[in-house]
């Protein structure tokens, strides 16, 4: 990855430097980072960049400019894992993602993924064929202004493509110095054990929040091999909670909203647990953000945990 090390994001725009000294890191603990690989530390907190599109995850946004300057705030509050995919769009996160932050500061970690198609709005198709990949990942490469993919995830399973198939397209490439390290995403157990007898595997994004909890064994899975397990769709509902709801109680308690709530129980369910929260409001970020440094009571953790899947 051509990184300048120590780059200003952009010119007049932002100093904010990763390196141990900088302020940046110093907002979140060190228990809040996490390790992929054996090479890349982030901060446990990402930024999901799916919701800097388009209604319907489709087109450019109505504020181009409100999209960048959401990335660049990113960044600026301590967040170097940035997750996004050429489906986002399609294609329109990733050259967001270029023209707000590049040159990349050294430490920024870029997670993208490849193997979903995008025929319309709201439509989501796999392919995930070897010589599709491999166009996935060159387009990839060109609209980020990479030489190479920290992290490229495989984005679903497709039934029609055998997995070992798919991984072993991303290993060539890999091989060929194009990505760095593999992920996988929307996957089970045997197929995350079938992948890794083809290439080593450092991650995995599932869906998982507190009301949606299905893929509790493929956490445990990660949690054993120290997988980072990177949820989407982090918060779930929390919308129109009774008062008495444990979330709504521990938000109250806090002076939080239910979203942070939902974000710190998350954080201290596992510490492989990655959460990638997207938005593109600056206020939804700063909160977001916010939710690092919230410690619930050990009551109101248990609480929160024994809420029905």
């Amino acid at each position: 990855m051509s990184l300048a090390t120590g780059a200003a994001l952009v010119a007049g725009k932002c100093d904010v430097i990763f390196g141990a000294e900088s302020t940046t890191t110093s907002r979140m603990a060190t228990h809040m980072t996490f390790k992929l690989g054996d090479d890349l530390t982030v901060n446990r907190l990402g930024f999901g960049a799916m919701r800097i599109t388009g209604e319907g995850i489709w087109g450019w946004p109505p504020d181009r400019e409100n999209a960048l300057k959401v990335l660049r705030r990113a960044v600026e509050l301590g967040v170097n894992l940035i997750d996004t995919a050429d489906a986002y769009g399609p294609e329109t996160s990733e050259l967001l993602i270029a023209e707000a932050l590049h040159p990349y500061p050294n430490g920024l970690v870029i997670a993208t993924k490849g193997g979903l198609t995008r025929p319309g709005p709201g439509d989501w198709v796999p392919n995930c064929r070897p010589e599709h990949l491999k166009q996935a990942l060159e387009g990839s490469l060109k609209r980020l202004r990479l030489e190479r993919i920290d992290l490229y995830q495989l984005h679903t399973v497709d039934s029609k493509v055998p997995i070992e198939e798919s991984v072993g397209a991303l290993k060539q490439m890999q091989d060929a110095g194009k990505i760095r390290h593999i992920g996988l995403s929307n996957v089970d157990p045997e197929e995350i054990a079938r992948a890794r007898k083809i290439v080593p595997i450092v991650s995995v994004q599932n869906r998982y929040n507190i009301e949606d909890r299905q893929s509790e064994n493929v956490l445990r899975v990660c949690e054993k091999e120290n997988l980072g397990f990177l949820p989407w769709f982090p918060v779930g509902g929390g919308r129109g909670l009774k008062p008495e709801h444990p979330l709504s109680l521990a938000a109250k308690a806090h002076s939080v909203s239910v979203y942070q709530v939902a974000l710190a129980w998350l954080l201290e369910r596992s510490p492989v647990m990655l959460p990638i929260p997207g938005t593109s409001s600056l206020a939804h970020l700063e909160e977001n953000v916010a939710a690092a440094r919230l410690k619930l009571t050990p009551e109101e953790w248990k609480a929160i945990n024994a809420l029905a899947a």
